[in-house]
């Protein structure tokens, strides 16, 4: 090849490529929006939809470990709240039918939990909702006036004829022993994914609840992923008591198993006397 044409050749290589390596250099935004991405992405790898209560999978990340938890982060009627500033209103007793049933119990993996077979069921507001399952949380997630209580059970109720979700809040302070825990407390399974059927012990979870069965309302959320909304909650305001032993009994397998305050936003708080 003569000098002319080295000459030609090496321009036209000149040509081509400054205008590329130009570019790559001017989308350095680009590029790190990039890196941002796949680190989101690999936090979601890493996530893998498991959350839980503390770490990389805690309640602050919860939106962004899964898409189908994004109510989590985006929601606006969120729970828990503190009940607080509630306004006296007229509404519905609550009519509470549960019946005696064989223990279910199992751990998995952020809670205890009983499970009660079909026929249980409350009346509100003249709409059934039957008890699928109630499981606890300690300390307990809602706070009355700025307080939380020892334990909350979460009695979860589905519409009868429909997917409407009612749970019903009961509040356990340190005290006396509690009747209604004490005939299964002993059965708590202290590893995540153990589960015990007990045929021969029985459930009565009316036994579990304050004969006086005020409450305070709201409209709010599931407390765990993934935060679905539209759940008609039901916070008992009279609390029940547990022994100490039997909620160091709970503690040493479950505790802090609580999701932080949500805003009330322009939700209203009522109160049935």
């Amino acid at each position: 090849m003569n000098t002319k044409l080295s000459k030609i050749v090496a321009a036209a290589f000149l040509f081509v490529i400054i205008p590329f390596v130009g570019a790559a250099f001017s989308s350095g935004d680009h590029g790190d929006d990039q890196m941002k991405e796949k680190s989101s992405g690999d936090m979601k790898k890493k996530g893998g939809g498991h959350w839980a209560y503390q770490g990389d999978g805690g309640p602050a990340y919860w939106g962004d470990l899964d898409a189908r938890f994004k109510t989590c982060k985006n929601g606006m009627s969120q729970s828990p709240i503190d009940v607080t500033f509630a306004r006296n209103a007229d509404l519905s007793g609550i009519l509470v039918n549960y019946n005696s049933v064989p223990l279910e119990i199992l751990n998995n993996g952020h809670t205890i939990q009983v499970n009660i077979a079909k026929g249980s069921k409350i009346e509100v507001e003249r709409v059934e909702y039957d008890l699928l399952q109630f499981h606890f949380h300690s300390p307990s997630e809602h706070k009355v006036n700025g307080k939380a209580y020892d334990l909350v059970a979460h009695f979860v109720h589905k519409e009868n004829n429909g997917e409407a979700l009612a749970v019903m809040s009961v509040l356990f302070e340190e005290g006396t022993t509690n009747a209604g825990l004490k005939g299964f407390w002993k059965y708590l399974p202290k590893k995540a994914g153990e589960k015990h059927v007990v045929a021969k012990v029985s459930v009565d979870a009316v036994k579990i609840l304050p004969s006086d069965r005020s409450y305070y309302h709201y409209s709010g959320s599931l407390t765990t992923p993934p935060c679905s909304e539209g759940v008609k909650w039901m916070l008992l305001k009279d609390p029940v008591q547990i022994s100490k032993a039997q909620l160091v009994a709970f503690k040493a397998i479950i505790d802090g198993n609580v999701r932080p305050l949500q805003p009330l936003n322009s939700r209203i708080i009522e109160a049935k006397k």
